[in-house]
């Protein structure tokens, strides 16, 4: 089990970059924060990742970190027996849905091909060098790693997922200080960040607007997050149609619960621009393919494929149109 005084570290460690980033209006909440989102009552198992990732081995201090490539990487030499147990540590965590991700010659074979995401939106990023970003909703952080490779000065993911807050420990044992302390991770939603906070140079919200019951709500609370001239990268599943057109699935969505608007992304854009968002244009839509979406041995439960209508894949499992995404990058008006 990690001990808390290691625990009580990374907060203390988590608090003094929000001090040097001059996020104070945040300080206050961060130990509440992590009580709440590392409490062993959420989950059975958050003991186990803990302890998983407690028994990584000690690593030697040379390596290479590889932030700005497609598969997030870190080189260094391990012999044969702490390679073996580094990969049975890492598959404890499993299943791993975001990457791919090459640790000390271990390969993560993530259920998404995270990287395909990357290249379609990073060509329309204002560049982020320099900027403060936060990622809401990022899963175990595979896109804050490239958005520090990519030369962001702050980067903070938000998920409540305690997995997916290991998953991150876990690979940031390997990093190390390569990063130069600028990821962090804090186990809380989007709507744990303080009310018009006004900080991040840029926000991502990728694959969370159709979880939200109140779309309307999340933009909001994602532009107040933002500073005035700042730029919001959402990526949603949507529907083909016109600016009217939105799905309300029933039950379920290609398997998944709590799936509540699809809109169009013409009526994304006019959503956007209801809630006070400029410039925005969407830059890229397409089909959910089968080959970056899939089951792999780091994911080995059920994947996209089994969520289509096996008679017409072009067809959701319910009768829904099948996953089709979009780009949409905004900014808050200055």
């Amino acid at each position: 089990m990690i001990p808390k005084h290691q625990r009580d570290l990374y907060r203390a460690f988590l608090e003094h970059s929000f001090r040097h980033a001059g996020m104070g209006t945040w300080l206050a909440r961060l130990p509440e924060q992590f009580a709440s989102g590392l409490d062993r009552q959420r989950h059975g198992d958050l003991p186990a990742w803990e302890k998983a990732v407690a028994k990584l081995p000690t690593l030697p201090d040379k390596r290479q970190v590889h932030l700005d490539q497609d598969t997030v990487e870190v080189s260094l030499e391990l012999d044969e027996s702490r390679q073996r147990q580094s990969e049975n540590l890492l598959r404890a965590l499993i299943p791993w849905r975001k990457g791919p991700y090459r640790l000390a010659g271990i390969t993560i074979d993530t259920e998404w091909r995270s990287d395909w995401k990357w290249q379609r939106l990073a060509p329309y990023l204002a560049p982020l060098r320099g900027r403060k970003v936060l990622d809401v909703g990022g899963g175990n952080g595979y896109h804050a790693w490239r958005m520090a490779g990519a030369g962001a000065d702050f980067v903070l993911v938000i998920d409540p997922s305690p997995r997916f807050y290991w998953q991150f420990q876990a690979v940031k044992h390997f990093v190390g200080e390569a990063d130069g302390g600028r990821t962090h991770f804090l186990p809380v939603g989007i709507e744990d960040v303080p009310d018009r906070l006004g900080f991040f140079d840029t926000v991502f919200s990728m694959g969370v607007l159709y979880h939200r019951p109140s779309p309307l709500e999340h933009l909001i609370q994602l532009r107040d997050a933002l500073r005035r001239g700042g730029e919001l990268v959402l990526e949603t599943l949507v529907v083909e149609g016109d600016e009217t057109r939105v799905l309300v699935p029933g039950d379920r969505y290609a398997a998944m619960p709590n799936v509540y608007f699809l809109p169009s992304s013409k009526a994304l854009v006019g959503w956007l621009e209801k809630v006070g968002f400029c410039d925005v244009r969407v830059v890229d839509e397409g089909p959910t393919s089968l080959d970056e979406q899939r089951a792999t041995d780091w994911m080995t439960f059920q994947s996209l494929n089994d969520f289509l209508d096996p008679e017409n894949p072009q067809l959701t499992r319910e009768g829904h149109p099948a996953p089709r995404r979009a780009v949409i990058i905004a900014t808050r008006p200055a």
